[in-house]
């Protein structure tokens, strides 16, 4: 009899704490998935802007299983995922679109998006900024500061754009490889994951690579070459090639004939003027960063 009163009791308390929390007002926009959680106006904007005409999902709402349990993972916050949705459409998508026809954009670019809040730390204390599989899924890290990396075009390439980019390059050379010419020129400076080691963190414009991570592997190193050069201004670029030239300009060199390879690759298979590329992104950055396109509007 004792242990029936204890249930019955416990139930009333159970009872009375979720007639307590019913009666909380909550927010109409829940940030975590659920199956029965009703379409928001940002929901139906998604549905109108990059499912319908590109067939491309924006997973902005938290899912357990798109998160990285080994990391502390948070959701992304609703009005900074919008202001992202917008800068990828336009910045991305839409600069594709303009230079290549949708019909290229629909085709090839990645179908699934996952937004995140905070950024991945690993034990020693490295920032990881994105994720991809197969170039066809890509998380974005680090939602939640899009406020702040809005403001220049450099915080945007570095945290998002820059690895959207990076893997649209991946989806391509699965449908049409990049010329294996392209690795002959510094056959003996890709080290795999020593890339990141100190001695290789600087130095490597010399050595003929655009980024540290372009040291990895051939493959890697001619994503970077392409989604460095569209992100990066004719005077920033001129930038680079200058510390590149060390003291016998060989590593100029090589980048330069890898520039070249990356920009008949494009021209040959895709039909696509790599430079008018470069010319959509960094006008349409600009228009982001200088508040000329608006983040914030959902008609």
């Amino acid at each position: 009899m004792r242990k029936n009163i204890f249930v019955l009791s416990l139930l009333a308390v159970v009872a009375v704490a979720f007639t307590a929390c019913s009666e909380d007002e909550l927010s109409g926009e829940s940030v975590i998935k659920n199956p029965a959680t009703a379409q928001t106006p940002f929901d139906n904007w998604l549905h109108r802007n990059f499912v319908m005409p590109y067939n491309i999902q924006i997973q902005w709402r938290y899912e357990d299983n798109e998160s990285d349990m080994a990391y502390y993972d948070v959701p992304a916050d609703s009005a900074q995922s919008v202001e992202l949705a917008r800068i990828i459409k336009y910045t991305c998508v839409e600069a594709y679109t303009k230079v290549a026809g949708i019909d290229f954009t629909r085709k090839y670019f990645p179908k699934l998006f996952i937004f995140l809040g905070e950024f991945e730390y690993s034990n020693n204390g490295a920032k990881k900024l994105g994720t991809a599989e197969g170039g066809k899924k890509i998380r974005l890290l680090g939602v939640n500061y899009v406020d702040e990396l809005k403001k220049s075009r450099a915080g945007l390439d570095e945290y998002f754009l820059k690895t959207i980019h990076h893997e649209f390059v991946h989806i391509l050379n699965q449908t049409k490889d990049y010329p294996r010419d392209f690795d002959k020129i510094t056959p003996n400076g890709y080290v795999n994951d020593a890339w990141s080691s100190d001695e290789r963190l600087e130095g490597y414009l010399p050595r003929g690579f655009i980024t540290n991570y372009a040291q990895k592997e051939a493959r890697e190193d001619f994503a970077e070459m392409v989604s460095t050069y569209i992100v990066s201004t004719p005077e920033r670029w001129e930038a680079m090639m200058k510390a590149a030239e060390g003291t016998d300009k060989s590593g100029r060199e090589a980048i330069e004939k890898k520039l070249a390879i990356c920009k008949l690759y494009y021209k040959e298979n895709f039909g696509i003027d790599l430079d008018k590329v470069r010319d959509a992104v960094i006008e349409r950055e600009n228009d982001v960063v200088n508040g000329a396109y608006d983040l914030r509007s959902l008609n």
